[in-house]
This record gives structure tokens, C-alpha cells and sequence, in this order.
């Protein structure tokens, strides 16, 4: 080798490189070999949090390596788990999966029918065949965890954990009501009148303490709807039944608890001040009666175990409850549980061990291991230890056998009720629109409660969206495979010929130029190729292939199909009115946060523009907040418009400096729908030192000897700002016109984290803050129709494009330029 690279050969410089390359390629042909000498699997587990509260896991998965000492696990959270994670969804199509994810078991369905996750039916019929003690059986598992993971007929994920929801109520808080602790409600009549006597008011109308509030915590229409006899789907999950009369008939219910109770602004202002875990309003006093999963009960262990608290079945319909009409003969308390579920993706590397760990995470052996080692470390903390359900019967059978005896009255009590509701849970539909059912119900119930539509229409509107989604997947086959490679290949033989054209006419002025010249000239096109081919690569390419999918029907992790302009027609007909309301909400972003904004950063700038002492410091901290990156920026103003007024800054100045004379209860910022919009205009002004600078740069470039002249001729100093100062600034007005609006209608960051009010919505009450590109990443990254969402990208871009050639064509009406010929 030291013969072949010899320094007659080569020059210092590319022997050098040639050594580094080929010590790479013997580090590259080395690797597989010392990974397969080494014989250790690396096992690659998404969607595990990881930290102090995770002792279980940690001595389960410990276990595993000590009895697999040929497997290593790395256990990592990624974000995965849920509907949205863009991670697992890339590293699937890019043929880098994990070996095993945690998943939110509602989600399987949606996932598998995309050919995300593999078929485990082949492990189980092998587990059925032999005889390890630790394999997968069906009839180990609670009856509708199971069904939560099978899709058309396979099962796709082995369930991991699982709760149900039940009905959480403060005895302090009902005996100082006047009611019996130990007779909570069990009926809907005896809920909302108990929620009546239980709710307290201020002197001003504002609440003290709520007694319930329907879809808090866990109280979906999901449930309550099947409480009432209602299905969300039909039984061959091809027909979305969201409007049928069990449903409407629970979401008329939900409006009248919301009106009895005081209104949806005014509930969901105090309850914006509401947090979890250690300040849970069920622990703190302000709410008397709250619907959750069992987890509950460990939140109230390890941080309020003196609560007086119980737990009950969630009331239920009257009839139901007195078993008359349709409800006869069946079961007269109903809920409904949610968890987690192990799945492998497709393309696992190693599937096999995935299943070996699945069969020990599940097995009551792991439970009672992990269940030790959490209770010695929660003990260690001074602190109680309830354990958890497990989806597999017998682990948790196992658990509650050893630690039954440790637990307080009320928290076994609380425990039992819980476990004994198990058989009589339902489950979210198993659908690959799983995602979009959920916002459309949760959407329902928010239009209804504020009185925006019937429940009837909220519903029927929801429907027909979903029934959308169905069809659009069922017919798929009806449009053509878009042909890749031929499509690839016409696009990069165009490229070519543009090259070609392109490099004959640089050869062309070449041959007229001097040897110099050229000289110079092929240097410089060899110092910015590296810019053009990342910009035609990155930048021209995904361009061209959002405009070729826009037309197309593609969730990425199937081929693309040829939809024709069917992406286009949805946009104009069945989701107009989401169209029309993301660019008005956008557009009035645009019309009061762009003037003042201007307004704010001018001030800023004559402010700074006096020659006044300090002006450094002042200039660096007004200009400080617009360098503040955006999502800390988000979170600060989240904390400081809290409509609690013990929390929230500016309510609680309102609260102790207005609301004395005025009588005014402060407003809900981020919980009303108009406040929202007001309150990301307001978060954009603490950025206006960005604009600022440009602001102060024009200011300083206006010749002094206008303003002298305007004085000698008797100007004020507002003539002197109208007919000087703005004239000469606007260029600069233009400038800040056309960013700003192209900013207000690329809105997506702040929007986003204060429109997130849970359940997988994040456009604000009442879409307040539904956005164009809000709306383009949830039907991107939520829903997979990046076709969809490539159609509303162009859609977004004309709109852009329209509006900033109209700014362009009005500006020479206003616009003065200093070197203009006059």
C-alpha cells in the first residue's frame, strides 16, 4: 500500500486524501464484521420516558439484558407513540425503523392500514404451538385492549397497559355542600344537580370552585355517547355514524350541563388556571367532581394522600342506570379505557428479539420486578405506592395480590372500583381515521357548547368530513399508480437538456472573452456550483414535487396515486369553510398586528433616534426580546396571559388593580375565542426591536435639512412628521408591509403551541387560532395526506403571490424613493 501511494505518484495533498479514504472504507468493511464477532444485538426501543419515576422499567429491562446477555436494549423516547410522530413516520420510509415502539394503542389501526407495523400473528401461533411460560395468549388480556390492536383481522400490537375511566369526587368539598360523601351521583340528573350545589362564585361572578365540567380531564362525547347507545362508526368501519341520535342525544346533554354551569367562556377562564399533577383542581379544592383514568389515583398518593377523595362508575343515563327502554338488559354501568400497545414496525432489524422482550415486559414475572423496584424507590421517597393495571389479567392478578395489603382504605376501594369496571369498557374505533374522528368529535362538542351550530349540525358537519376520509381510502384503487421512474426520468432528461442549453451559452460568451477572463469566470462558477446544486436539489426539487403531488393522492408510506385536481375540488367544496376561516383568522392577524407592530418598532426607533444618554443599553434591550427563540418567547407569555389570576401576571394585576372600580372579571385570554387572537398579536409586539433597527436606520438616513428647512417655514413637530418624516420612511413602510403580511399568513409556531388545548387539537377554542399552515401540517403529519396538504401549500403560495403583487402594483401611488426623478 505504501508503494502504491508513493509521493512520486501522488501530490501531499491528495495523498492525504487518499489515506483517509481508505482507512474509511477499511473502518466500513470492518464494521458488520466486528458487530457479527461480537454477536450483540442492539435492541431499539422508541416511546420510553426515561428518569426517576421509571424505576420499574429500568429493573424490567435490566432483567431482560441479565437473562439475554446477547441483547442490549436502548430504550429512547423520541417522540413516538402517538398519532403525529414524524420521526417514526420517516424513519419507517427510510427504511431505518426501531426494533419496537410504545404505542398509543388507538393509533395501531391507523398505522397498520398505512403498512407501518407488521403482522404479529406468525409469534403468536408459535407461542400458541410451544410451551413457554411467557407466551402471548389472548385470553390473558383484558377483552377490549385486544380488540383496540386488531386490524381487519390481524392483530398488529400485543397491549402493554391499561386504565378506565371513572369518577373522581372530593368528599371535603361535598360535605360542606350538604351532601352525602358516601352517595355520590350515578345518574346524569344526579350529576348535574350535584355539580349545581357544589359550584361557588365570587363577589364579582367569578367562580371559586366548579362542582364538574363535563369534558374536563377524561369526559370526551366519546364516552357519554356510549353511555347513550350511540357508535361512532359502523360495524364494518365503513360507514362514519358521528350524527346518530345516542350521540346527539349526549352532546345536547353536554350543552345543558355547559349553560347550567355558568357558559363555556366563563368556565373555561377558570379553568385555564387549572394544572395537573400536584396542583390537580380535584386536589386543590376547585373542583369537586372530575372523570379520569386511574392514574389519578397515583397523583393523589404521591403528592395529596391526605385528600379525602372517592371513586365511583361515571353516572350514566337514567334510563340506563333504571334499566328501561333499550337500555333493558344491559349492563347498567358503562366506561371506557385507553393504554399503550408494543408494536414492531416494518422493516425491523431485529423482530425477533423485539418479541423476546415483549413476552418478558408482559409476563407477571417483569410486573412483579418492575412493581418492587418502583415501590422501594417511591418508599425510599416517603411516599405511598399504588400500583398500576396491566392489560395482561394475571400481571395484574400477581401485582394486587402482593401489594393489596399495603394500601389505605380509600385508595383500595379506589383501586377495586376501578378494576371491577374492566369488563364493561369500550374502546375508540379501530380505524385508519382514527386521528380525524377524534378532532371531528372533539370539534362537535366545542361548536356546541359555544352555540356556533346545533349538535345535530356540529355532528353532521363532522360526519360528512369523515365519511370523506373513508371513501377517499376505499376508493383508492380507482386511481392509477403514479408512475415514478418514467416521471423522475422525463424531470432529470428536461434538467439535462436545461444544463446543456445553459452550458452552450456560457460556452458561447466564453469564446468572446479574454484567457484571463475565462480563467476568472470558471472559477466563479466553480465556487457557487456547490450553492446551485443545493439549491436545485433542495430547494427547486421538493418544489416540483410538491406541485406533482398536489394533483396526486399520497400518505407517504403508500405509492402515490393520481388523483387529477380532486385535491383542489375538496379545498373548494367540503372543506371551504376551513379554508375561509384559517385565511380570515390569518388575514386578521395581518390587519391589526402589521400597523402595530409598525407602530411599536417606529416608537422604538424616534425613541432611540434622540441621541439620549444610555442609548446602547436601551437600543440592546429593546432589541433583546426578538433574538428570545420563539417557543421560550411562547411559554412565557403562556404563563404571563394564565387566567388565573394568582398565576397569570397580567390577570393578576387586572384582578387587584381594575377589577375593584370596574367590576370587570379579567378576560380569558388563551380560553376565549375573542381574546385568542388578541393575545398572539400581543405576543408579537414583544418582538418589535427586530423591526426596530430598520426603523431606526431609515430615520437616520432623512437629511437633517428637511426638518431645518420645515422649521424656518413654521412646521410643528406632527407637519414635520407627516410631510417629511413618513414620506421618506416609505420605502420602508412598503418593506414591512409585504414581510408582515407574508408573516402573518405563514403563522404556525406561536399559533400552534397556545392553540394546543388537548385531546390532539391545536387550533384554540372554537379554531380561533386555525391557521393556513396549522391547517397544512395537521392534514401533513396527522391525517398523512401529504397530497392534500401539497394542494393547500400552492394554494397558500397564490394566495401569497396575489396579495404581494397588489402591494406591488398600489406601491408607486405612495411609495417615494429618494433617488426618484422629480
Amino acid at each position: 500500500m505504501q508503494q502504491l501511494i508513493d509521493k512520486k505518484t501522488f501530490p501531499p495533498v491528495l495523498r492525504s486524501f487518499l489515506w483517509v479514504l481508505l482507512i474509511l472504507i477499511s473502518v466500513t468493511l470492518m464494521g458488520p464484521r466486528v458487530s457479527r464477532a461480537a454477536d450483540k444485538v442492539n435492541l431499539i426501543i422508541w416511546g420510553l420516558e426515561s428518569g426517576e419515576e421509571t424505576k420499574d422499567q429500568d429493573a424490567q429491562i435490566a432483567e431482560f439484558e441479565k437473562r439475554n446477555p446477547g441483547v442490549k436494549v436502548s430504550a429512547l423516547s423520541m417522540g413516538a407513540g402517538a398519532m403525529n410522530p414524524q420521526k417514526l413516520m420517516t424513519a419507517i420510509v427510510g427504511e431505518v425503523p426501531p426494533d419496537l415502539v410504545r404505542q398509543d394503542r388507538f393509533t395501531v389501526g391507523d398505522w397498520a392500514s398505512r403498512g407501518a407495523f407488521r403482522s404479529l400473528n406468525d409469534f403468536l401461533d408459535e407461542d400458541a404451538r410451544g410451551g413457554d411460560p411467557k407466551a402471548i395468549k389472548q385470553s390473558d388480556y383484558v377483552p377490549a385492549t385486544w380488540s383496540e390492536v386488531l386490524y381487519e383481522g390481524k392483530t398488529y400490537g400485543i397491549p402493554q397497559d391499561t386504565d378506565d375511566r371513572v369518577l373522581y369526587y372530593n368528599k371535603t368539598m361535598f360535605r360542606k355542600a350538604g351532601l352525602d360523601p358516601e352517595k355520590p351521583p350515578q345518574t346524569w340528573s344526579e350529576l348535574i344537580s350535584d355539580a349545581k350545589k357544589l359550584t361557588k362564585r365570587n363577589a364579582v361572578g367569578g367562580f371559586e370552585q366548579i362542582g364538574f365540567i363535563p369534558t374536563y380531564g377524561e369526559g370526551w362525547l366519546y364516552l357519554w355517547s356510549w353511555q347513550a347507545g350511540g357508535e361512532l362508526l359502523s360495524p364494518d368501519g365503513r360507514t362514519c355514524t358521528l350524527a346518530n341520535p345516542g350521540t346527539e342525544y349526549a352532546l345536547k346533554s353536554i350543552v345543558d350541563w355547559w349553560d347550567a354551569l355558568g357558559g363555556v367562556d366563563n368556565i373555561n377562564a377558570f379553568s385555564g388556571s387549572f394544572h395537573g399533577q400536584e396542583q390537580d383542581p380535584l386536589m386543590t379544592g376547585k373542583l369537586a367532581m372530575e372523570v379520569g383514568g386511574d392514574g389519578i389515583i397515583n397523583s393523589i398518593a404521591r403528592y395529596h394522600p391526605e385528600v379525602d377523595f372517592g371513586v365511583c362508575p361515571v353516572p350514566v343515563p337514567d334510563d340506563r342506570f333504571n334499566q328501561v327502554g333499550k337500555f333493558k338488559g344491559q349492563p347498567k354501568f358503562l366506561t371506557w379505557s385507553g393504554g399503550a400497545a408494543w408494536v414492531i414496525p416494518q422493516g425491523a432489524a431485529h423482530a425477533r428479539a423485539a418479541w423476546k422482550f415483549i413476552q418478558w415486559m408482559n409476563s407477571p414475572e417483569a410486573a412483579l420486578i418492575g412493581n418492587k423496584a418502583q415501590s422501594e424507590y417511591v418508599h425510599g421517597k416517603g411516599r405511598l405506592f399504588v400500583p398500576n393495571f396491566s392489560a395482561n389479567r394475571r400481571a395484574t392478578e400477581a401485582v394486587f395480590a402482593k401489594y393489596k395489603a399495603t394500601l389505605p382504605p380509600k385508595f383500595l376501594k379506589a383501586k377495586q372500583t376501578a378494576q371491577d369496571l374492566l369488563p364493561y369498557t369500550k374502546f375508540r374505533p379501530v380505524t385508519f381515521v382514527g386521528q380525524r374522528l377524534w378532532d371531528e368529535h372533539v370539534r362537535a362538542v366545542d361548536q356546541s357548547i359555544r352555540h356556533v351550530k346545533t349538535p345535530h349540525d356540529a355532528l353532521l358537519y363532522g360526519q360528512q368530513h369523515v365519511q370523506t376520509e373513508l371513501d377517499t381510502v376505499y376508493n383508492r384503487e380507482a386511481h392509477p399508480v403514479l408512475p415514478m421512474k418514467p416521471l423522475v426520468t422525463v424531470i432529470v432528461i428536461i434538467a439535462l437538456i436545461g444544463f446543456s442549453v445553459l452550458g452552450f451559452m456560457i460556452a458561447k460568451w466564453m469564446r468572446g472573452q479574454r484567457r484571463a477572463t475565462r480563467a476568472e469566470a470558471w472559477a466563479g462558477f466553480g465556487f457557487v456550483m456547490p450553492w446551485i446544486i443545493g439549491f436545485l436539489v433542495f430547494t427547486v426539487g421538493p418544489i416540483i414535487a410538491s406541485l406533482i403531488l398536489s394533483f396526486c393522492d399520497y400518505d407517504v408510506l403508500h405509492p402515490a396515486r393520481w388523483a387529477g385536481v380532486s385535491n383542489y375540488v375538496a379545498l373548494a367544496t367540503v372543506d371551504r369553510v376551513f379554508i375561509i376561516k384559517s385565511i380570515g383568522n390569518a388575514l386578521y392577524l395581518a390587519l391589526f398586528s402589521i400597523p402595530l407592530g409598525m407602530m411599536t418598532s417606529l416608537a422604538m426607533a424616534m425613541l432611540l433616534n434622540t441621541k439620549v444618554k444610555g442609548q446602547q443599553f436601551y437600543r440592546t434591550a429593546f432589541y433583546m426580546p426578538s433574538i428570545i427563540p420563539v417557543i421560550a418567547t411562547v411559554v412565557l407569555w403562556a404563563w404571563i396571559l394564565n387566567g388565573d389570576p394568582n398565576r397569570g401576571l397580567l390577570n393578576g394585576f387586572w384582578q387587584s388593580s381594575i377589577t375593584p372600580w370596574s367590576h370587570i372579571s379579567p378576560p380569558g385570554w388563551l380560553s376565549v375565542p375573542a381574546w385568542t387572537k388578541p393575545s398572539l398579536i400581543l405576543i408579537g409586539l414583544w418582538g418589535a426591536g427586530g423591526g426596530m433597527i430598520l426603523w431606526l436606520a431609515g430615520l437616520q438616513s432623512i437629511p437633517s435639512t428637511l426638518y431645518e428647512a420645515a422649521s424656518l417655514d413654521g412646521a410643528n413637530a406632527v407637519a414635520q412628521f407627516r410631510h417629511i418624516t413618513l414620506p421618506m420612511l416609505s420605502p420602508y413602510i412598503f418593506f414591512n408591509l409585504i414581510m408582515g403580511t407574508i408573516g402573518a399568513l405563514q403563522t404556525f409556531e406561536t399559533a400552534y403551541v397556545l392553540g394546543n388545548t388537548g385531546g390532539g387539537q391545536t387550533t384554540g377554542p372554537d379554531d380561533s387560532l386555525l391557521v393556513p399552515v396549522i391547517y397544512l401540517f395537521n392534514n401533513a403529519f396527522q391525517y398523512f395526506k401529504m397530497g392534500y396538504a401539497s394542494a393547500l401549500a400552492w394554494i397558500l403560495f397564490i394566495i401569497i403571490l396575489g396579495l404581494t403583487l397588489g402591494q406591488l402594483k398600489m406601491a408607486p401611488r405612495w411609495v417615494h424613493y429618494e433617488t426618484e426623478d422629480k
